[in-house]
C-alpha cells in the first residue's frame, strides 16, 4: 500500500518499476556477504600504508599503541576528578583502546602527539534513540505530526505513521537498510556522536534485521542495536518473512556472543502493537539478559497500558500466573502524557528515560517532560529520533532542552507578579517577585552536557565503558574547535558548547582509541560513492510506496 493510497487517493501501481527496472545493483545479497559487497563497491576508502598529518596518528586503537592528546581545554564530565573533571589546560594519554591518564604536562614518553591547544576536549555524545533506517528518506516528512488529525493540513498529509510507519517503512530491502544504517551511522559519527541506541523497526526479515547490524558494526561507532519491529506487518498485514520478536535469539547468538565489542543488543518492547507482543518480547528480552526499550508517549492509549505495567489497575498478566512489570533494566522513550502514578513507579524501580525534544515538541506526542523529571529528582538522556523531521545534530538536542525547560519555568515567574519595584525610589529596577513554591530551578549548561554525554552511557548500560573522560575507560573522545569563527572567543567553556558550536566546530572524533575522523574529515570512507548509493536507495523506496519525487511538494 502506498502513502496516497493510505491518505484517501488510491493510485495505478501496474507501472511502478522493480529494483531490477531501476538498474540498482544490489550490493548485499543477503546478509552473509554484506562486508563482502561493501568491499567491492568501494564505500570504504583504503588509508595509505604510512599516514601522514593529514590522516592522524597511525594504527590508532591497537594494542599498546600510544598517543597523547595535548593542551586542550578538557572537560572529562567526571566530577570525582580533580578540579571537577575540568581542565582549562590539559593532556589526555591514550593507548589502545582506553583512557591512561588525564591532567596537566602528562609525561608519554614517545607517544605520538595531536595538538589539541584552541580545542576542547570532551567525551563523544551519546544519542539514547535514533531511527537510522530513516537515513534515505531524510526530510520528507517536515511538517508532520504523529498521525493524521483529519484537519486536512500539510501536518496531517505528512503524518509519520502513515506515511513512514505504514508507507516507506514496508518496501525497504536488505540492501536499503543496510546503506541507511551505514551512512547515518557515519553522519552522526562526523557530529561527534560516538555511541547510537539505533531503534530500527525495520525487521521485516531476519535479512534486514542481518543488515541493520552488519552496518552498525561497519561505521565503527559504539552502539545498541535495537531489534525492535517490523513496521507495518502487524497492521497492513505485510512482510511474511517478519520474525519479531523471536528472532532476538538467534540474532544475540549470532551476533552478540562477546561483551567486549563495539554493539551490543537491546530488546524493543514495544506496548502499542498489542498485549501478546509486549509478553512475548518483554519476557524473551529479560531471559536473555536485554535490556527493554520501548516508546512509550501520549497516543496509541499506551497511558493506560503503562499503568497497568506500573502495577496499577490490575497489572499486567503475562498469562502463566505472573506479572510483566516496569524493572531498572527498562529504557523508555518520551514519555510524554503518563500517569504521576506511573511516573513514581518508573523512577522507584530506577528505569531510565530519553527525551527527543525538538520531536516531541514539533510532532505532537505531548510536552517534553523535564519539568516532571525534575520535579522526581530524575534526569534524561537525549535522542534525536527521526530525521524525516528534524536534524540529527546533537548541539540542536542540548540547545532544545535547555530552551524548552527554561521558556516554560521563565513564564511561571512573569506570571507570579507585576514588575513595577523602584530601587531607591529613583529608577526602574529588575526586582523580581518572590519565586513560586516549587518553582524548578533553571537548566544551564553543564546539565544539558551531561544529558548528553554520561547519562546516556548510563542509560544504555555503557558507563563503564564510555560517557566520560575517566581513565580506565575506553577512549570515545572529540575535539570542538574553540578558534572556529563562530564561536572564537571562547569566555566560557561549556557555555560556548552548548550555546555557540556545531557541527563545523567538530574537527577530531575518536571511538575505542582510534580516530575516526580528523581536521574535519571522516577517514576511511568514500563518501561519494555512499551518497551514489543512498540515492539508488532512496529513489526505490519512493517508487516502490509510490511517492512522486517532488523537491518542493
Amino acid at each position: 500500500m502506498c502513502i496516497l493510497c493510505i491518505q484517501g487517493k488510491p493510485q495505478d501501481h501496474s507501472g511502478s518499476p522493480s529494483g531490477s527496472q531501476l538498474g540498482r545493483r544490489d550490493f548485499l545479497k543477503a546478509s552473509t556477504a554484506t562486508a563482502a559487497a561493501a568491499a567491492g563497491m568501494g564505500l570504504f576508502a583504503a588509508r595509505p600504508a604510512a599516514a601522514d598529518d593529514d590522516d592522524g596518528p597511525e594504527d590508532t586503537g591497537k594494542r599498546g599503541r600510544r598517543y597523547i592528546i595535548r593542551g586542550g581545554a578538557v572537560m572529562t564530565m567526571d566530577p570525582s576528578m580533580p578540579n571537577k573533571g575540568e581542565f582549562a589546560q590539559a593532556d589526555v594519554l591514550v593507548e589502545g583502546k582506553k583512557i591512561v591518564a588525564v591532567g596537566p604536562n602528562l609525561h608519554a614518553g614517545g607517544a605520538a602527539e595531536i595538538d589539541a591547544r584552541g580545542k576542547i576536549v570532551m567525551p563523544g555524545f551519546v544519542d539514547t534513540h535514533h531511527h537510522q533506517a530513516w537515513t534515505a528518506i531524510r526530510s520528507s516528512i517536515p511538517d508532520s505530526i504523529l498521525i493524521d488529525d483529519g484537519s486536512g493540513t500539510p501536518s496531517a498529509a505528512q503524518n509519520y505513521f502513515g506515511n513512514v510507519l505504514l508507507g516507506f517503512a514496508p518496501v525497504y530491502r536488505p540492501e536499503d537498510v543496510y546503506i541507511s544504517e551505514l551512512f547515518g551511522g557515519l553522519a552522526q559519527l562526523d557530529n561527534g556522536v560516538t555511541t547510537v541506541h539505533d531503534v530500527s523497526q525495520i525487521h521485516h526479515s531476519p535479512d534486514h534485521s542481518d543488515a541493520a547490524i552488519k552496518a552498525l558494526f561497519d561505521t565503527g561507532r559504539r552502539a545498541a542495536f535495537g531489534f525492535f519491529e517490523s513496521a507495518g506487518a502487524n497492521i497492513l498485514g505485510t512482510n511474511p518473512d517478519n520474525q519479531y520478536p523471536q528472532d532476538a535469539t538467534r540474532i544475540q547468538t549470532r551476533w552478540f556472543s562477546s561483551s567486549d565489542q563495539l554493539v551490543h543488543m537491546i530488546m524493543g518492547g514495544e506496548v502499542y502493537l498489542g498485549d501478546p507482543s509486549t509478553v512475548a518480547s518483554w519476557t524473551l528480552g529479560r531471559r536473555l539478559g536485554l535490556q527493554v526499550a520501548a516508546h512509550i508517549l501520549s497516543p496509541f492509549g499506551i497511558r493506560s497500558i503503562l499503568d497497568r505495567l506500573a502495577g496499577l489497575n490490575g497489572g499486567f498478566p503475562d498469562g502463566k500466573g505472573g506479572f510483566i512489570d516496569i524493572r531498572s533494566d527498562n529504557l523508555f522513550i518520551h514519555m510524554t502524557g503518563m500517569s504521576d502514578a506511573a511516573w513514581n513507579v518508573v523512577k522507584d524501580k530506577g528505569a531510565q528515560v530519553s527525551i527527543a525534544f525538538p520531536i516531541e515538541m514539533n510532532m505532537r506526542h505531548g510536552i517534553p517532560p523535564i519539568h516532571k523529571m525534575q520535579s522526581l529528582h530524575m534526569e534524561p538522556s537525549l535522542s534525536t529520533d527521526v530525521e524525516t523531521n528534524m536534524t540529527a545534530d546533537f548541539f540542536t538536542q542540548m540547545r532544545s532542552a535547555m530552551t524548552l525547560q527554561r521558556v516554560v519555568v521563565n513564564q511561571e515567574v512573569l506570571n507570579s507578579g507585576d514588575f513595577t519595584t523602584f530601587v531607591g525610589g529613583v529608577s526602574p529596577g529588575s526586582a523580581w517577585p518572590p519565586l513560586p513554591p516549587g518553582t524548578l530551578p533553571l537548566l544551564n549548561v553543564r546539565d544539558a552536557l551531561r544529558y548528553a554525554t554520561i547519562n546516556g552511557a548510563k542509560h544504555l548500560k555503557l558507563d563503564h565503558k564510555t560517557g566520560s573522560l575517566t581513565p580506565g575507560k575506553e577512549a570515545d573522545i572529540i575535539i570542538l574547535d574553540a578558534t572556529h569563527i563562530n564561536v572564537f572567543p571562547v569566555n566560557h567553556v561549556p557555555g560556548a558548547v552548548v550555546q555557540l558550536m556545531e557541527r563545523s566546530n567538530v574537527e577530531t572524533v575518536i571511538v575505542a582509541g582510534k580516530v575516526r575522523k580528523w581536521k574535519g574529515n571522516l577517514l576511511d570512507v568514500n563518501l561519494g560513492r555512499l551518497r551514489r548509493e543512498l540515492e539508488n536507495s532512496r529513489d526505490f523506496i519512493f517508487s516502490k510506496a509510490g511517492v512522486p519525487q517532488n523537491l518542493f511538494r
